[in-house]
């Protein structure tokens, strides 16, 4: 393969253009002086649906759009492997999600700074959140406006989700006006990152405005091989190009914002890791890290699907014609109506027993239902109330499967692997009949489709919750922060990865554990306060 050299030098290197590496590519390319590469493995975001909301469901599972990853086969899922997206694109996955907005819980920041990470707890990391927010409402003591992350109401909605969140009031889940809070128990409407009725990608809030800034370069379709360590510091970094191998030098920092799935894969190739899976590989180790590629964690759905009549729902609407006509007339017009829908509209957080001190349940609620996201929708009016165990105690991996860039990772979430998951997954099954039950449902005649009515014992209830599961997308702790002490870390309390100098590892992998809720908005905190310390730590 022909090789070249990068003309010129940068002060830092930024490996993925997702979520977290255009706020980097934002706030380290502000200096003039600091002259910043940004390198992503997918292409420009100029596809019409990567800025329509729905274009989710054209993107998911497009490989123009989407890496096309799988998982291996998984046992606690009675042996499914499972599509495992990931955003291919600047923006990354921000521009094929959900789009809610969930910064999750005060809980979560602050078990990371009991376990001695300084600097993490939820009074720490509240200012970062606020740094960067431009919510649609006046600012408060939890919300700001200005900043580059739009944050807006939906500009839809549905009575079949009125009637659901008056259920999950019966059912003893409280009614409450903002999930962003520091807690998110009961249930509200999601807060979703659009601007009027358009998506708001981290591309198109933070990376678009740097763009004119002549000390930012960005690759696109540029694949990250891996990092040249020269006497102990990070020093080049080496990708794929239009068929050629590319070299670029730093005089400052190389950062991996590549995500919980490819950031680990990174390390490995460049020889940090694992000293047993390098081995496998062939590969020379230069710091044995065994925590890179463990810790995975991941938020498992599992989506009873309900069957209802005399209420309308996304299904038959999308089953007529001329309500198909009206949505696109709705949106050119208004930018309003199901094509601005996220995937849920409404969520409720709950306890799945009295065990636990703060919900570690989210539903989504959706006003539709299918099979598998990417294909069609059922014909036949139904909801779903997909539900997640926000803390999973099962751990996964991810590893490298070759040397090749382009080898695809070995994907092991290991899902419902510890009786507690197992335990809150059957609970989080009674739950939804539970709220599904009440009399607020009850004019609409709740059918449960799936995993059926027939399904009433515990054992039969776990197979259900393997045959239903699947990713919400949520990949997280690949690349864990942890102490001195910890064996598994793989990054200190600043995000540098431990043995080498000028590396970092900033993105959603270098979460000890998952946070409680979506994970997108968590993983841009986690680049503004980790481009405040690389800027803090250069003075």
């Amino acid at each position: 393969m022909e090789e070249t050299r990068y003309d010129g030098q940068f002060d830092y290197i930024i490996a993925g253009a997702g979520s977290a590496g255009c706020v980097l590519a934002n706030r380290l390319s502000a200096d003039p002086r600091n002259r910043v590469l940004l390198l992503e493995g997918g292409g420009r975001d100029n596809w019409i649906w990567f800025h329509i909301p729905v274009g989710y469901l054209f993107a998911i599972g497009n490989p123009r759009a989407d890496w096309l990853f799988k998982t291996g086969a998984e046992p606690g899922l009675n042996g499914r492997s499972l599509a495992y997206p990931r955003g291919k694109v600047l923006g990354g996955s921000s521009a094929i999600n959900a789009m809610i907005y969930m910064r999750g819980q005060a809980r979560d920041y602050d078990g990371w700074r009991q376990m001695g990470l300084t600097g993490w707890g939820w009074d720490d990391v509240l200012p970062f959140f606020l740094k960067h927010e431009d919510h649609e409402a006046p600012p408060n003591r939890f919300h700001a406006q200005g900043g580059e992350w739009r944050v807006e109401k939906p500009r839809i909605s549905w009575p079949i989700l009125d009637r659901l969140r008056d259920a999950a009031e019966q059912a003893g889940i409280a009614k409450i006006d903002d999930f962003n809070s520091g807690d998110n128990s009961g249930s509200s409407y999601f807060q979703v990152n659009q601007k009027r009725g358009r998506r708001w990608s981290a591309s198109r809030g933070f990376l678009r405005p740097a763009l004119k800034r002549q000390n930012l370069i960005v690759a696109t379709g540029a694949l990250v091989e891996k990092v040249g360590i020269e006497n102990g510091r990070a020093a080049t970094i080496s990708y794929i190009q239009n068929g050629r191998r590319v070299t670029a030098r730093a005089t400052g920092e190389i950062i991996l914002s590549a995500g919980a799935v490819a950031s680990p894969g990174i390390l490995e190739r460049s020889g940090v890791g694992s000293g047993a899976v390098l081995q496998v590989h062939g590969i020379a180790p230069i710091v044995d890290l065994p925590g890179v590629g463990a810790n995975l964690q991941d938020h498992l759905q599992i989506r009873p699907v309900y069957k209802v009549t005399g209420i309308r729902t996304l299904n038959g609407d999308y089953a007529k014609l001329f309500r198909r006509a009206l949505m696109g007339v709705d949106y050119a017009l208004r930018r309003r109506g199901p094509l601005t829908m996220a995937p849920s509209q409404m969520g409720a957080f709950v306890r799945s027993s009295p065990e636990y001190e703060t919900a570690n349940l989210e539903f989504h609620f959706q006003p539709l239902s299918l099979d598998v996201w990417g294909e069609g929708l059922h014909p036949f009016d139904a909801f779903t109330a997909s539900v997640c165990n926000l803390r999973p105690s099962s751990r996964g991996s991810i590893h490298i499967s070759g040397t090749e860039a382009s080898d695809a990772p070995d994907i092991r979430p290991n899902y419902l692997s510890t009786e507690e998951d197992r335990r809150v997954a059957v609970d989080s099954l009674k739950w939804a009949r539970r709220i599904v039950g009440q009399s607020a449902m009850a004019p609409y005649k709740p059918e449960e489709h799936k995993p059926g009515a027939h399904i009433e014992s515990e054992e039969d209830m776990l197979v259900a919750a393997g045959d239903l599961g699947t990713t919400i997308f949520h990949p997280v702790g690949t690349a864990r922060m942890g102490l001195a002490d910890d064996t598994q870390a793989v990054v200190d309390e600043r995000l540098r990865v431990r043995g080498i100098d000028r590396l970092r590892v900033i993105d959603a992998s270098i979460m000890p554990t998952i946070t409680s809720g979506n994970t997108n908005s968590p993983t841009i905190m986690i680049a503004e306060k980790g481009a405040a310390m690389i800027l803090e730590d250069r003075r």
